[in-house]
């Protein structure tokens, strides 16, 4: 039976985050997919979720925010 490589805490992630400050885990070994860049790592996967839960504290994207600042006036 095939696993889940992102449920692997032997495995080495990165971090990533897009235009929109989403933010993903990525396994090192698969290519970081475009409009996105690496921000953290690699590293472990429990850093990687450490980085995530330190860094990502507004889970709306970013023109989701902006688009409700442009309403909110």
């Amino acid at each position: 039976m095939m696993t889940n490589p992102f449920d692997d805490d032997n495995a080495r992630f990165y971090v990533l985050i897009n235009d929109e400050g989403e933010h993903s885990m990525w396994p090192t070994f698969a290519t970081v997919p475009g409009g996105w860049t690496i921000a953290h790592g690699p590293t472990t996967r429990k850093a990687c979720l450490d980085y995530v839960e330190a860094h990502w504290l507004d889970m709306r994207p970013k023109s989701l925010v902006r688009a409700m600042a442009v309403e909110a006036n």
